[in-house]
């Protein structure tokens, strides 16, 4: 009974090292842009507000992407989200804002589907491939970027670069947590 207590607790902690060093890794990661000149740039979805806004955290995203756009390191956006439980369609919200902040209307195009990262990945691959584009930057919350690189990776992008917003907030670090699993989830589909 003891070598089962002492064995538990060594799994234990061999888990929990191997979580915190993840988590070290997602942080560096994500803090660490690799900007360049890209086709386009994807912006992942996230909570619009009651009042038809985009949220906090996602005014990070497209602000980044708008001080991105407007140094010239990529010529389209895709929005890409599905409508949440607000009942707002994200990627529409998104477009809206950044019309407004001056990016014309036909360099945004939309993917309101994107549910998810995968399927922001998968839907990024079609619409590049219909206009014959191939590189790409994902732009989204730092705890999101290197799970969203091995989506896009995994659907075949070879040239992806990453910024992430500047918008932080105390929910970081549940989401960094919750990256520590839905990474693997990522990694073995």
């Amino acid at each position: 009974m003891i070598y089962l207590k002492k064995g538990m607790m060594y799994l234990f902690g061999v888990i929990f090292l191997w979580f915190l060093i993840h988590i070290l890794i997602i942080t560096f990661d994500g803090l660490n842009d690799n900007v360049g000149t890209s086709d386009v740039a994807v912006i992942l979805g996230n909570k619009v507000e009651l009042d038809g806004k985009p949220s906090k955290r996602l005014q990070g995203r497209l602000g980044r992407a708008v001080e991105l756009y407007e140094k010239q390191y990529f010529n389209y956006v895709i929005v890409s989200g599905g409508t949440g439980r607000e009942g707002f369609d994200e990627a529409i919200v998104m477009k809206s804002y950044l019309v407004e902040k001056g990016i014309p209307d036909e360099n945004v195009l939309l993917d309101q589907e994107g549910y998810n990262s995968f399927m922001t990945a998968q839907n990024t691959k079609v619409i590049m491939n219909d206009m014959n584009l191939n590189s790409v930057t994902i732009i989204s919350q730092f705890y999101h970027i290197t799970r969203t690189k091995l989506a896009f990776r995994k659907v075949g992008f070879e040239n992806v670069y990453t910024a992430h917003a500047k918008y932080f907030e105390i929910r970081d670090i549940y989401s960094l947590a919750r990256e520590f699993i839905a990474y693997y989830k990522y990694l073995l589909m």
